[in-house]
């Protein structure tokens, strides 16, 4: 970290800025997602007014942080960037692709840039020379289409007159300098343009003969607020002794003073120079006449507006940003509290309430308040589905334009929530069935047109709530999947397939090692590595995925993951002297095993009827060779897994409580039929059971 220390500090003129880093490289990383989604959702043709603010804002907020910590190369490309921003969002340039090209560009080379100011400076810098001088040519008009009449008419040009000014504004001239950057002094526009109250500021030239030197920048501000309230403001960017605030110079007068009225209607409406004058403390006293409606029409939009910017300012700060390590560490306590608290439960059963009330109150009122506890940690630990979804629109984009084809992506349930853990691990595999559908399931044009299709195919990325589950789905109007073919690639490969198959284990094929069809590898698909992946780091997940195809129609793929891998609830059960943990968001009932309900088929196993529904059933005991204490009897739990219904042989149930999930596999090994493991209250290991596999090993 020695070139970032040494840049900061020289930045900060001595102040060490090193404890903002971390805030720095996140916001950073927000808003140049938040730049990259906003560009690829922009409708070239009407552009949104409000999304190529919050384009150029983004932008802004990075050139600012990236100068004041000494990122010249971050801060310098970004000035090239708002530079072509701020003449889009003014209409004085059409946005077109050549320019969303570019500052997709732009935003890759920043990211690249930023990682490595992260890492302290290692590696070779990134030439950026070529884009920067692109993006000024695009800037400059080259290659751009001029605006429309219109909408260059209604934009305000930059050296229009000034507005009126609102009552209680005055104009002041604020001086920054010396600096070693001049790009520092942009950022004091920022609370400007983010809040409404505190007026307007531009950038001026100095007039002729008059600069204080090299380094010195000069602002014109119109604000209702004091010189120490700007000297304030401005003190967060640059240091006190940089700041000169002074009445704006006033000009004199065009015309001689006895064409102006003779003094007597110089605060007239409409009378010259009305609107350049500075009001004298006499002046501002007297009464002045009635507006024109116009200006009182437009104020309480003024005031809306300005209302909105406060508000906005105000849920900014009511969010806090709390390290990734300390919402893990507040878990991990939580769930050594849930263990606990069960055991101090189990504890109190054994006494006798009336004689110890006090107790058993207390300790219920214990495991209320650590249940919404657990409730409101866990909340933290949830993160929207918009996380991951908002990867795809620029993969799409490019991989599209890459093979040829036209790709819209549509998606819904972004704020369906999942746990962090399982966010960051469900990344990859989506990336991967993305992929898929673009590369192998959405036609090009040509092809669908010739069949009939609209030439932009659609992908669907979905995510909702399911039971226990998260179900995300991948859809495509493509190809679908050929039977016939897929089998004959089975053959070639050797695999062991049979024309009985059904539809669904010939399309699980395509997650076989190894599996692919596509006739030429490239640098997209044709290894047969992706969806192999795919299925591995799913069931890792203890989730699963499902395929559902039409041949000419388009392909679904469905992904069932748990809500969360950290404390969950679930019903114990007992198998001899074993206990046993179900999710019981899995459990759809319970019922008395009586006389010999419980038939045997052949080639198929074991099934139970219950109502008028026949379903396999799932011995515990033999699964983890466990002796039965009642081989006639027993309990059978109905759980539901996969869309279907399981009927999970038991001894007795035990009771339903919260339980830590505690990871079995990087402290012992992989069990099959186990998806982890848990404390009980009297101190004893229970082993929590992975309702998909079970189930799967009851049906075959």
């Amino acid at each position: 970290m020695s070139e970032v220390s040494s840049q900061s500090s020289a930045a900060g003129g001595g102040f060490d800025l090193t404890q903002f880093y971390g805030v720095f490289f996140e916001e950073a990383g927000e808003n140049l997602a938040s730049f990259e989604n906003l560009l690829l959702n922009l409708d070239l043709e009407a552009p949104d007014d409000e999304d190529l603010n919050a384009i150029f804002r983004a932008a802004h907020s990075i050139k600012g942080g990236s100068a004041t910590f000494g990122f010249t190369d971050v801060a310098e490309l970004t000035h090239v960037l708002e530079t072509l921003l701020d003449k889009v969002r003014k209409h004085d340039l059409r946005l077109n692709t050549a320019m969303v090209d570019a500052l997709l560009e732009a935003n890759d080379v920043l990211k690249l840039q930023l990682a490595r100011h992260q890492a302290g400076g290692e590696g070779e810098s990134i030439d950026a020379s070529d884009l920067k001088q692109r993006l000024r040519d695009l800037a400059d008009g080259k290659g751009a289409p001029a605006a429309a009449p219109a909408a260059a008419a209604s934009a305000a040009p930059v050296a229009a007159p000034a507005a009126p000014k609102a009552p209680g504004t005055r104009e002041i001239e604020l001086v920054v300098g010396p600096l070693t950057d001049i790009l520092v002094a942009d950022n004091i526009t920022e609370p400007f343009n983010e809040i409404e109250a505190l007026g307007t500021i531009e950038k001026v030239p100095f007039e002729a003969g008059k600069a204080p030197g090299e380094g010195y920048v000069r602002f014109k501000i119109c604000t209702p607020s004091s010189d120490n309230d700007i000297i304030d403001l401005c003190n967060f960017y640059v240091s006190r002794e940089q700041l000169k605030v002074a009445p704006w110079p006033v000009e004199a007068p065009a015309k001689p003073a006895a064409e102006t009225g003779f003094g007597f209607f110089d605060d007239a409406p409409g009378a010259p120079g009305s609107q350049v004058a500075t009001p004298t403390p006499a002046t501002a006293e007297v009464s002045t006449p009635a507006p024109v409606p116009a200006p009182v029409a437009a104020e309480p939009k003024r005031e809306a507006k300005a209302g909105a910017h406060h508000a906005a300012a105000s849920l900014d700060s009511q969010t806090l940003r709390v390290s990734v390590e300390k919402v893990d560490q507040l878990i991990n306590l939580v769930g050594e509290l849930v263990i606990t608290q069960a055991m101090l439960s189990q504890k109190v059963r054994d006494l006798d309430p009336v004689e110890h009330q006090t107790v058993v109150a207390g300790v219920g009122d214990l495991e209320r308040n650590t249940r919404h506890l657990q409730d409101a940690v866990m909340s933290i630990r949830m993160i929207p589905m918009a996380f991951v979804f908002n990867r795809f629109p620029r993969m799409i984009r490019d991989l599209a334009a890459k093979l040829g084809k036209k790709v819209e992506l549509v998606t819904s349930g972004e704020a369906t929530e999942l746990d962090k853990g399982l966010i960051e691990k469900i990344t990859d595999p989506l990336t991967h069935l993305v992929r898929n559908s673009v590369d192998h399931g959405v036609e090009p044009p040509e092809k669908r047109r010739a069949l009939g299709k609209p030439e932009t195919g659609t992908i669907t990325l979905s995510a909702f709530h399911q039971g226990g589950s998260i179900v995300i789905e991948v859809r495509d109007d493509g190809a679908g999947l050929n039977r016939d073919k897929l089998l004959s690639k089975a053959r070639e490969k050797g695999l062991p397939v049979h024309d009985g198959m059904t539809d669904q284990e010939v399309w699980a094929l395509i997650f076989a090692p190894g599996f692919s069809t596509a006739e030429v590898v490239t640098d997209v698909s044709g290894r047969g590595v992706g969806m192999d992946v795919v299925k591995k780091n799913i069931a890792a997940l203890n989730g699963s995925v499902e395929i559902d195809s039409q041949l000419g129609k388009g392909t679904r793929i469905t992904v069932r993951l748990p809500l969360t891998l950290a404390i969950m609830d679930g019903m114990s059960v007992s198998v001899s002297d074993e206990i046993y943990i179900i999710p019981i968001a899995s459990v759809v009932e319970s019922l008395q095993l009586t006389g010999d309900q419980i038939k045997t088929i052949a080639n198929a196993g074991r099934v139970v009827k219950v109502r008028e529904e026949y379903l396999p059933v799932a011995s515990l005991a033999e699964i983890f060779e466990a002796p039965r204490h009642n081989e006639q009897g027993g309990i059978l739990v109905v759980v539901e897994a996969d869309g279907a219904r399981t009927a999970v042989l038991v001894d007795e149930l035990v009771g339903q409580h919260q339980v830590v999930v505690k990871n079995l596999e990087s402290n012992y090994r992989k069990v099959p039929g186990v998806s982890g493991a848990t404390i009980l209250g009297d101190g004893r290991v229970a082993l929590i059971i992975d309702v998909i596999g079970v189930a799967k090993k009851a049906r075959h």
